[in-house]
């Protein structure tokens, strides 16, 4: 299987927190060039060395940055585009601390690699009753499933990350027709819009990002449905309560295909939203964060009532 090597460039301070960052993302394999370590390691008065080799000596200018690998497929390109939102909104919060957060991928221009999609980017099915296709493909034969159109864009989310397949599938067993639904960070809005496929009524879109908001609205009108039938609004319900009180209650499903840390954040707002038998499906859980995501969750008065995993990653079907 084929790699790119791709490089974020970061501030040495932010250095240990955005690879912990990245590996919430399942990103687990890193380069470090920091030239904040090669100045300790001149420093370092113990070492037994008296000769440094040209080369090396060129690592105390580099730029600081993090080198990763991400296949060269579909799952890559959605890693990649996953990362993207991840680290814009950490420069959003703290621009200063993160530096730039820029990414180069090898010698070929970003623009020019998204739009390797088309080559990798087919009709495939979802569960029993979703097959997803971008514009360009053309599916004859459905099987009797429901179509979700979808192509990919700045904003995550095309249906090929497990973590929005499980929650898809999962959706299947929770929808039953003309419920009312949450779905935050909605990214695409692949989620709602498979929500309205499978029947719900109406779904209510929440994302921090104005762009994944305006993407995931044209995304679900491109679907066929009318602007009754769904709303978007850019925000943040943990430190929002104007949000929280617009979003207001007697939902009867939320999705939240975040990150572990959101996710715990979250934990004693869900309720807030439900009706009394409602469910929650969350997703975007490693393996290493499940146990501490389900402590908070069950601390909040959530009980696990399905799950799916699927290569380290982690979904939950949750009632009070």
């Amino acid at each position: 299987m084929d790699f790119l090597k791709t490089d974020v460039y970061t501030e040495s301070a932010a250095v240990d927190v955005l690879v912990m960052r990245l590996s919430e993302l399942g990103i687990n394999g890193f380069e470090i060039h920091d030239s904040a370590d090669f100045d300790e390691f001149l420093e370092n008065k113990d070492a037994n060395w008296d000769y440094v080799d040209d080369e090396l000596m060129g690592l105390k200018t580099v730029p600081t940055h993090i080198t990763l690998y991400l296949q060269d497929n579909a799952q890559g390109l959605e890693t990649l585009a996953e990362l993207k939102g991840a680290l814009a909104e950490l420069r959003a919060a703290e621009p200063d601390f993160y530096g730039s957060l820029e990414i180069q991928i090898g010698n070929v221009r970003e623009e020019d690699w998204a739009n390797n999609w088309k080559q990798y980017y087919k009709p495939f099915c979802v569960g029993e009753k979703l097959i997803i296709k971008p514009s360009w493909e053309d599916v004859t034969d459905t099987g009797g499933r429901k179509i979700l159109e979808i192509d990919p864009a700045s904003s995550f989310g095309t249906g090929q990350h497990h973590t929005t397949k499980m929650v898809m599938e999962l959706l299947e067993s929770v929808v039953s027709g003309g419920e009312k639904m949450l779905d935050l960070g909605c990214g695409s809005g692949i989620l709602s819009i498979a929500g309205l496929l499978l029947g719900v009524k109406s779904v209510y879109m929440v994302d921090v990002f104005e762009n994944a908001v305006n993407t995931a609205a044209e995304n679900v009108r491109k679907n066929g449905f009318g602007d009754e039938s769904f709303t978007a609004r850019r925000g943040n319900i943990i430190d929002d309560s104007a949000l929280r009180e617009a979003i207001g209650g007697g939902y009867d499903i939320i999705t939240a295909n975040i990150v572990a840390d959101v996710i715990i954040a979250m934990s004693g707002l869900f309720g807030g939203f439900l009706k009394a038998d409602g469910t929650l499906v969350v997703s975007g859980i490693i393996d290493e964060r499940l146990d501490e995501v389900m402590s908070a969750l069950t601390a909040a008065g959530w009980k696990s009532v399905d799950s799916r995993r699927a290569e380290g990653w982690n979904a939950l079907v949750l009632k009070k």
